[in-house]
């Protein structure tokens, strides 16, 4: 099936995930880049495709997506012969689901939170919990190795691997073997390398374009 993805897409932000997917899936697509420092995401043209002015979003021809792990989850069905992805009724499908929807749930509120120094709220009210609970079961996970579904590479370790990526980079995960060597096996796929690349890429050539000092 022959479809016509535009990504919406900035570069050193959640769409990195993104991009790390479209490329692990071999997927084409044509990018619409924005720019988040200049404020573009605010643009009336994008809001009317996502009023939250937020990346990453998709048009897939039939349908236009928004919020990151929606995205990677109709991207990874859009795509089920590159192999990533537990279709419905395989047994490891629930489980797919799970770590996908667990990254935005409880990892993501959890590390916010930690990044700005602020307290979680009472359990009961608390979306993830408490950031301990969230790391050792995240880390108890991935201890079974040597991907976050056991022996198969998915969709779900994509997600994972960039986002884990950056948050060790920041410290906002503790700085163990369990994460750094899970960060290690994902991130060396060659399409994930190639993802990596391009991402700074695009980022250097607006720091170019903007009048900014480009990192060495």
């Amino acid at each position: 099936m022959s479809r016509r993805i535009t990504f919406h897409y900035a570069p050193h932000s959640r769409a990195s995930c993104t991009l790390a997917l479209l490329e692990v899936l071999g997927a084409p697509y044509e990018l619409h880049m924005l720019d988040l420092q200049a404020g573009t995401q605010r643009a009336p043209e994008y809001l009317a495709i996502n009023p939250m002015g937020k990346v990453p979003a998709i048009d897939d021809s039939d349908a236009v997506v928004t919020e990151q792990v929606a995205v990677m989850l109709h991207l990874a069905d859009l795509f089920p012969e590159a192999g990533i992805t537990p279709a419905i009724g395989d047994p490891r499908r629930g489980a797919f689901l799970r770590w996908m929807v667990f990254y935005a749930a409880s990892f993501e509120p959890a590390i916010i939170d930690r990044s700005q120094q602020r307290e979680a709220a009472p359990a009961m009210a608390s979306p993830y919990g408490d950031y301990d609970s969230v790391m050792r079961t995240l880390a108890a996970q991935l201890e079974r190795g040597p991907y976050i579904l056991g022996e198969r590479f998915t969709a779900a370790d994509v997600l994972w691997g960039v986002a884990l990526r950056w948050a060790l980079a920041f410290k906002l995960v503790p700085d163990e073997p369990v994460f750094r060597d899970y960060v290690a096996r994902v991130t060396a796929h060659p399409s994930i390398q190639r993802a990596t690349a391009l991402d700074a890429e695009y980022a250097e050539a607006q720091a170019r374009e903007a009048g900014a000092p480009v990192e060495a």
